[in-house]
C-alpha cells in the first residue's frame, strides 16, 4: 500500500507552457488591412478634398483655360490658342512689368529680409518687456493697407513741408521727389512695404528662437562670443530651416505685388513702378482683355512655381543638415 504523503494531497502544479503566440500577420494581411485603412480614411476625407479642390484649384484651372480664350465674361469664351501668350509676350510694357517686379524683389529681399530676423535677435536678447518691444514691431500688421499707404505718402509729400524732406533740410540737404521721381519711386514703395511686413517675419523669428536651447548659448558666451557671434554659431544654423522657407514666402510674396504701386504712383512715373500684376489688372479691368490678363497670370505662377521647385530641390540638402 503506497502511504499517502502531504505532497500527494496537493492538486497538480500548473503547467508551465506558455500558450503558442498568435501568429503573425503575413505581409499580404498587413497591406489589406493597409488598404482597408487608407479607403477609409480617403472616403472620410473626400467631402473636404472636393470642397478644398472647388474652391482652391477650381479658379487656377479656369484661369487656365480662359488664358486661352477670348471671353468678356459675360459671353462664352472663343478658343484663340496660344495668342493671348503671344501677345503678353510681344507687349514691351509686360517686359517692363517683369524688370521693375524683379527690381523690387531684389530690393526688397535684401533689405527687407534680413531686418526681421534682426529685430527678432534683438527683441529676444531683452530681458525686460519683451511682450512690450513685439508689440511695437508687429503694429503695423494690423494698420490696413490702405491707411498705411495713405500715410506714408503724407510722409512722402514732395513739398518741403513734407516730414522726410523736413528732415533732408534739417542737415541741408534739397527736397526729394520721392514717388515723381523714375529713380525714387521704387525704393520709396520698398521702405513702406518692408515697414508694414517685418512684424509677421519677426514673430515668427521669435516663435523659432524659442525652440533654440539655451544650453547652445550659454556654450558660446563661455567661448567668449557676443552677440554676433552668437547669431552666426547659433542662432542662424539652429533656424536654417525657418530662415529658408521665410526667403521663399518672401521672394514668392513680393512677385505678387499690386497694392503698394496701385496705391502709391499707378505704375508711374514713366511705368517705373509697373509691376506684373498691375498690368494684369490693366490688361482685365482698363482694357478688357480678360484672355491676356489670365495669360500673364499663367505665366507668372508658373514663373513663380519653377523658382520654388528649384528653390526647394537647391535647398533641401542644406535645409536638414
Amino acid at each position: 500500500m503506497v502511504p499517502i504523503t502531504r505532497d500527494s494531497t496537493r492538486s497538480p502544479a500548473p503547467s508551465t507552457v506558455r500558450p503558442a503566440p498568435a501568429v503573425a500577420a503575413g505581409p499580404a494581411r498587413r497591406r489589406r488591412r493597409g488598404v482597408r485603412g487608407g479607403f477609409g480614411a480617403f472616403v472620410f476625407a473626400l467631402p473636404a478634398l472636393v470642397v478644398f479642390g472647388f474652391f482652391s484649384w477650381g479658379p487656377i484651372g479656369r484661369a487656365v483655360v480662359m488664358s486661352f480664350q477670348r471671353t468678356n465674361l459675360v459671353q462664352g469664351g472663343e478658343w484663340v490658342g496660344w495668342s493671348n501668350f503671344s501677345y503678353v509676350l510681344a507687349d514691351p510694357l509686360f517686359a517692363t512689368a517683369v524688370r521693375n517686379t524683379l527690381w523690387f524683389t531684389l530690393l526688397a529681399v535684401v533689405a527687407g529680409f534680413p531686418l526681421p530676423l534682426l529685430l527678432a535677435v534683438l527683441i529676444s536678447e531683452v530681458r525686460r518687456r519683451r511682450g512690450l518691444f513685439t508689440a511695437l514691431a508687429f503694429l503695423p500688421v494690423v494698420v490696413p493697407p490702405v491707411v498705411a499707404i495713405l500715410l506714408w505718402r503724407t510722409l512722402y509729400d514732395p513739398e518741403t513741408s513734407g516730414v522726410f524732406n523736413t528732415l533732408l533740410r534739417s542737415v541741408g540737404l534739397p527736397a526729394l521727389h520721392w514717388l515723381s521721381d523714375p529713380d525714387l519711386a521704387m525704393p520709396a514703395i520698398v521702405v513702406e512695404a518692408t515697414w508694414a511686413s517685418a512684424g509677421n517675419a519677426v514673430v515668427i523669428y521669435l516663435a523659432a528662437l524659442t525652440s533654440v536651447r539655451t544650453e547652445l548659448y550659454e556654450a558660446a558666451e563661455l567661448d567668449g562670443a557676443g552677440l554676433l557671434g552668437r547669431v552666426r554659431h547659433v542662432t542662424l544654423p539652429q533656424l536654417r530651416g525657418v530662415v529658408l522657407v521665410m526667403l521663399l514666402l518672401q521672394v514668392v510674396g513680393t512677385m505678387q505685388v499690386f497694392s503698394e504701386p496701385y496705391l502709391f504712383t499707378g505704375g508711374g512715373p514713366e511705368n517705373a513702378t509697373t509691376s506684373v500684376l498691375l498690368l494684369v489688372y490693366d490688361y482685365a479691368f482698363v482694357h478688357g482683355d480678360f484672355g491676356a490678363a489670365t495669360a500673364a497670370s499663367v505665366l507668372l505662377a508658373l514663373a513663380l512655381g519653377l523658382f520654388s521647385a528649384g528653390y526647394g530641390l537647391a535647398t533641401r540638402r542644406w535645409s536638414t543638415r
